[in-house]
């Protein structure tokens, strides 16, 4: 056999398999533009349900919800990323599955039962941090920021006529588009860090990282969570505190379950009898 045919036999599963990401990744962008269209036809509601904090605490100060366009084209820029953001929830079951079906061929049936459940896990835990933003965080952020209006004399807000009023009022006249900018990054970033425990499990069953590694890096993970927290939270001390005891416990988490990880790994060794007694007593 001639170098040329063995280079021909060898090319020719590289070129199935790039036909076949080129399949999944053109299914995955379908259901993202199906999503995004169907999101677009609805994105007044969406947009109204993702004010709800700020229209919550605008409404215990004693004031009116109301948001403004600046330019005239922003209307139309709000309703596409709340379509972006819609489209891809809503498409990330296909997406997941594209994905699934394209690298399950590749693994071996232990290593599909190990991988299967994190990729049910992620977008599970991405559901529980961008609720936390939603639900927790947020409210406390938009609390802290208008907590520098100012009200005429008293302190309190408007009522009547702002030109007979006495004193200066500053009062919040919020951007349309600001405020959604404002609102995924809350979102976006505390999804992204709950999937710090299925990240760092995952690698521990790869057996990347490992649970007293982990710990002896503790004091630079604090580090790097404080960093974090005053990187993608407003300059609000509460919401900080909040992050960062959420994170860290993640990466607490994050540990017992990598040395669970190893347990098994650990147990299932020594039941095939791979693994050393006699190396625990040296």
């Amino acid at each position: 056999m001639s170098a040329s045919e063995d280079i021909d036999e060898s090319a020719a599963p590289l070129i199935e398999h790039l036909a076949e990401l080129r399949t999944r990744l053109i299914r995955s962008v379908l259901a993202f533009l199906v999503g995004m269209i169907i999101c677009f036809t609805v994105a007044t509601p969406i947009f109204n349900f993702l004010t709800d904090p700020l229209c919550t605490v605008l409404s215990d100060r004693g004031q009116d919800c109301d948001l403004i366009f600046i330019s005239p084209q922003e209307g139309f820029f709000v309703a596409i990323k709340v379509s972006l953001l819609g489209g891809f929830i809503l498409s990330f079951p296909v997406i997941a599955h594209q994905m699934w079906r394209f690298v399950a061929p590749g693994l071996y049936k232990n290593e599909k039962g190990a991988f299967l459940p994190f990729l049910i896990a992620s977008p599970v835990m991405f559901l529980l941090g961008a609720s936390f933003a939603f639900y927790v965080v947020t409210p406390l952020a938009y609390d802290f920021f208008l907590g520098f209006q100012q009200f005429g004399d008293g302190g309190e807000a408007v009522v009547g006529d702002p030109a007979t009023s006495p004193g200066l009022s500053v009062v919040f006249q919020g951007s349309a588009q600001e405020y959604l900018n404002l609102t995924i990054k809350f979102i976006v970033a505390f999804g992204m860090c709950f999937q710090l425990p299925v990240l760092l499990t995952l690698m521990g069953k790869a057996g990347l990282v490992s649970a007293e590694g982990l710990g002896n890096v503790r004091k630079y993970a604090v580090v790097a969570i404080l960093v974090l927290a005053a990187l993608v939270t407003p300059p609000d001390v509460i919401t900080q505190v909040i992050l960062f005891v959420v994170v860290y416990g993640l990466y607490e988490v994050s540990i017992f379950l990598v040395k669970r990880v190893e347990g098994k790994r650990e147990a299932r060794l020594r039941a095939e009898g791979y693994y050393d007694d006699e190396d625990d007593l040296t």
